[in-house]
């Protein structure tokens, strides 16, 4: 437990330090997460810092019990009145906070984190690479996972095969890719063009 929650803490860091160097326009550029910009998605991965369960609770009820429609409403809010180093200063400062998300326990804290920081820096063009011993414990290893479940990404018929790590998931077609790549196919992302290679690539792919 101790190695996931230095590793939860170390990625935060790192991706604090990412965000403190974009630019304002880079802050308002779109991500992997459908209409979020960078700074939604940060409002939302510091979401749990900020609000009390209470707080949570009676924005899921406004929700109506859906908590994606609950989840966008606090982001698209705190993006519009913090700052870019007010949401950097959140992640940056509860690098040690002790969220989980239910169920998922701190390997699912890491996971978030490590899959929100990959829909900021693919699209925005940033060579970043996870660090193996924090994308390691995000990669999901049946496709039967809850984890995986989750997203509801069309995985039939597909073996997701990574270049850089002994990893593979799924079964069928190979897509090849880096191994943080196929974990935001995975995931439900679409991504940019040439990243993922293989017959069932295109269903991964943006479209433009």
């Amino acid at each position: 437990m101790n190695d996931i929650r230095a590793a939860i803490a170390a990625e935060r860091r790192d991706l604090a330090a990412v965000l403190a160097g974009l630019s304002p326009e880079q802050w308002d550029e779109p991500t992997l997460c459908d209409g979020w910009r960078v700074r939604e998605v940060v409002a939302h991965m510091t979401m749990a810092f900020r609000y009390s369960l209470p707080k949570v609770a009676l924005g899921l009820l406004m929700a109506r019990g859906d908590f994606n429609r609950a989840a966008d409403r606090f982001a698209r809010r705190d993006a519009g009145r913090m700052t870019p180093a007010q949401l950097t200063a959140s992640l940056g400062q509860n690098a040690n906070h002790p969220w989980k998300p239910p169920g998922g326990g701190h390997e699912g804290a890491l996971a978030h984190d490590v899959i929100h920081g990959l829909d900021i820096t693919v699209p925005l063009g940033l060579d970043r690479k996870v660090p193996e011993d924090r994308l390691r414990p995000a990669l999901p290893d049946d496709p039967s996972d809850r984890s995986v479940a989750f997203f509801g990404a069309d995985l039939d018929g597909v073996e997701f095969r990574a270049d850089d790590l002994d990893w593979t998931f799924g079964s069928g077609t190979p897509v090849h890719g880096s191994a943080q790549d196929l974990l935001l196919a995975i995931c439900g992302r679409k991504l940019p063009r040439g990243r993922l290679r293989g017959a069932p690539a295109a269903r991964f792919t943006i479209v433009r």
